[in-house]
Parts: C-alpha cells; structure tokens; sequence
C-alpha cells in the first residue's frame, strides 16, 4: 500500500495539471474565435511560407542549447515558459498566415496525433524503469562500465532505448560516482544505450516503430542493418574502453572495503510491466478496427487510444506496486520526464511551420533538400538520404523526422522494404544513429542527462555534448559511408 505522504503527493499534482489544462484553453480559444473557414477544409499551405516561420523553431533550439549555460538558474526555473513562448510565437505567425481555425487544427494535430502517443510511452517506461531497483556493489572499474554499456546495447532493442536507459543509468552512476572523471561514461552511455542500440526492432527507437506503424516489417530493420549496426556498436565500444582506461588511471585508488554486497534486482513486477507495455505496443499495431474520431481534422484510431490508455494504467500499476523506498533509493523523481514533457512539448508545436514548408517538397523553402536526395534521373541517393535524415534527427527529434524522409522516399513500405531497400536502410540508421548526436536527437538524451545531472554528475553544455559526440561519432558515420558492404550507401 502507498503511504499518506505519497498520496498527499499524487494529490499535490492535481492543481498543477489543471493549470495546465486551464493554460492550453486560454492559448487554443482566441483561435477557434476567428472567422476562418471550416478546419478539415482550410490547411496550411507550406509552398507559400518562407524561412522566417521557422525562426520561432530555432529560437527554442538555441534556448535550449544555450539556456542551461548562460543562464543555468533561470532556465531551470523558466524553461517551461521559455519553451511556451516560443510556441506561441510559432502559432502566432500561423494564425496571421493561414487563420485561426487552420492553425488550431494543426495544434491539435501535432499535439493528439503526434505528440501525445509519444509522451505516453516515454511516460510508461520511465515510470515503469525507474521501480526497478539494482542493489549491490558495482565499482566504477572500464571492466565493470562496459559490461553495463554492453547490457544495455543488448536490452535497447527489446525493451526500448527509453526502458533500457531508465533500468541502467542509476546503477551506472552510483558505481562512478567516487570517481572524478565520469561524464564521459554517461555520454557513451546515451550513445550505445539510448540510441545505437535501439537500431534492430520498432520497439527499440520511436522512428523504427513509427515505419512499424506504416506497414514496414517488424525485423525487417533486423535483418538489414544487423551488421552496421554490431560495427558501429563494437567499435563504439572499444573506444569507450580506451578512454575509460585512460581516465581510470588518472584516478585514486577506489579501496577494497572488503566482500561487497552481491547484485541483486528489486521491483520485479515492474519486469512483468515492461513486457505488458511491449505487448500493448504489438497488439496496438496489430489490430485495426477500422473506428477512428475526428477531432478538427485529426484521426484518432480506436487503436492508439487504447494503446495510450493501457500505458497510463500499466504506469499507474508501477506505482501503485512498486515500493516507495525502491523509487527513493533510486533517486527517482519526477523532474527529467516533466523537462522532456515541456521542452518536447514546445517542439512539436515550434516545428509545425517547418514540417509543412518541408512537405511542400520542390515547391516549397527547403526544396534543395530534396534536390539533395534525389539524382537527376529521379532516383534517391542513399548517402544523402542517410547523412540528411541524421543531422535533421538531431535537431528535429528523430522521429518525426523519420517519417518526413520516409513519406520524401515515397512512403509505399513494400516498395521501400523491396526495390529501395538501400534508401529505407539509409533512412532508419540515420534517424537511429544520429539521434545521438545531441541532447534532443532522442528523447531519452534529454532524461539521463537531467538525472545524471541531478545524481551529481557535471554533464557537458548542449554544444559540448555535441563537440563530444560528434568527435566520436562523425568519424563512425564517414566510415559506414563508405563502407562496401550491403546496403551500400549509393551517392548517385
């Protein structure tokens, strides 16, 4: 049974998501006031916009990138609103371009049809993940960090990057905090276990199940990219254990206290958990009833509804049957998903502008990225496909940046999983890959660095991870480019 503190906690909560809900009202109802045509008729038209819509997007980029660094006390109070403004000033400039009724159509497409599936699941997990309780003595040791990170490339694709993460990451940093170099192991860690990992099945990454969602193969990613992704694993690897060595040598001697506790797993309904919210993320891409709502527009199918309904309920199990000193003695709280929430939450908004002016394809403001990834004779060039779909992931979310290359790519899955295998190849190692490339690639970055953060752990700056990773990374990247072995990645 919970506690009355706990309780008076959950309920503490309660006033919080009515303002919230309060504040989405105020935002959405001076736009459903203007006279505008009827939502499912009016739509924003991307091959009219320039690039100044997509400054509002930057904006929040750069806020985010440089907030926690020039102004690191404001920012941790303020980002909520600082991301809300943003925002705003995103629908603002679609509400004069394209009217009131077309704009809230499109928030509410970004936020129901979108954004809301993928916060349920990161929700689930890290709310299941963090019950898990790893006890005993893990010492700091190359040995002891590379197995863990080994684990955890292993576990990415069964359990997702986001649960994988969540289960590994506390006992990682407990077993590095005595050391006084130890922000590199974390960073390796979001590299290999919060993304490269998640490379070889649609639970493993957001992107991979959302081409599961649009009829790809569930291994088809498994049998493909199998082997790019063990080089590009192993690899990583041995370079974490070069550095890892490195620094553990500059360190103090870590003491032998004795006998030390053995490891030991606690919160094992949560296990049981993990595999239902895997179950339901199945049964949800398996059966199509065929009823879906409109709502200004959007359709929701009955599908994904309860989808996000039984994650909500499998979250609330986990903490209903979860012990509340597990969650303590893991330092669990609350603050990384909320930061996810918020910050990705402005993202979805911001970004709006800039998915229409990139599906306007040719006619639109970004017409040279398609020029980019396509020859002349019209067929796609997998290189640029690969290195465009990346470098967007890391700046866009991977997701739904995915699904722009994919839909750019033609978006028929059996012709992509046949005839343009190499371009689908391209598409979903980019958006895996890269996603890593910074704090916002993947929404998990985003949550081990805020609790590694919290734990104590001096996380490099936005920029700094990226000088970091991309160090590490870019150099992988050349080599995959060219590397003759199949798909290969074409630059026809």
């Amino acid at each position: 049974m919970r506690s009355a503190r706990s309780r008076q906690r959950g309920a503490s909560l309660l006033p919080r998501r009515l303002a919230t809900w309060r504040g989405c009202v105020v935002i959405a109802a001076p736009l459903a006031l203007l006279p505008q045509p009827a939502w499912a008729a009016a739509g924003i038209d991307g091959a009219a916009m320039r690039w100044p819509y997509a400054l509002p997007f930057a904006g929040l980029l750069l806020s985010i990138a440089l907030g926690p660094l020039l102004v690191a006390k404001f920012w941790h109070h303020h980002y909520g609103k600082i991301a809300a403004i943003w925002s705003l000033l995103a629908l603002g400039s679609l509400a004069l371009f394209a009217g009131g009724m077309a704009t809230l159509a499109a928030l509410v497409h970004a936020m129901l049809a979108e954004y809301l599936g993928f916060i349920v699941l990161l929700f689930s997990l890290y709310v299941v993940a963090g019950g898990i309780l790893v006890t005993g003595d893990i010492k700091g040791t190359p040995a002891a960090n590379t197995g863990i990170l080994a684990l955890g490339t292993l576990m990415a694709s069964v359990v997702g990057t986001t649960g994988a993460a969540m289960i590994l990451i506390r006992p990682l940093i407990r077993a590095n905090r005595p050391r006084r170099h130890n922000a590199h192991v974390v960073i390796f860690f979001i590299i290999l276990v919060a993304n490269v990992g998640g490379a070889l099945s649609p639970l493993g990454d957001p992107p991979l199940f959302v081409g599961f969602l649009h009829g790809v193969d569930f291994f088809w990613t498994t049998r493909n990219i199998w082997l790019q992704t063990t080089i590009v694993a192993g690899l990583l690897l041995v370079i974490f254990v070069v550095v890892d060595v490195w620094r553990f040598r500059s360190e103090p001697p870590l003491g032998d206290a004795g006998p030390g506790k053995p490891v030991r797993i606690r919160g094992l309904v949560n296990l049981v958990l993990i595999a239902a919210i895997v179950a339901s993320l199945l049964a949800s891409a398996m059966w199509k009833p065929g009823i879906a709502f409109d709502v200004l527009g959007t359709k929701l199918e009955l599908e994904d509804l309860a989808r996000n309904a039984v994650l909500l309920a499998i979250a609330v199990l986990s903490v209903w049957l979860t012990p509340d000193e597990h969650r303590q003695a893991n330092g669990f709280t609350w603050e990384p998903i909320r930061e996810v929430a918020k910050l990705f939450a402005g993202i979805f908004v911001a970004i709006i502008p800039v998915i229409a002016m990139l599906n306007a394809g040719h006619h639109g403001a970004f017409a040279w990225l398609l020029s980019a990834v396509t020859a002349p004779d019209g067929a796609p060039r997998e290189a640029a496909y690969f290195w465009c779909t990346g470098l967007m992931s890391a700046f866009l979310d991977n997701a739904p940046t995915y699904l722009l290359f994919f839909e750019l790519a033609g978006g028929d899955p059996q012709v992509l999983m046949h005839s343009l295998s190499g371009t689908l190849a391209s598409i979903s190692m980019g958006a895996v890959y890269m996603g890593a490339l910074t704090y916002i690639g993947n929404a998990p970055n985003f949550m081990v660095s805020s609790i590694a953060s919290e734990n104590g752990i001096e996380m490099p700056s936005f920029f700094g991870y990226l000088l970091r990773a991309g160090a590490v990374l870019i150099p992988l990247f050349l080599l995959l480019t060219w590397l003759p072995i199949a798909p290969i990645l074409h630059w026809h």
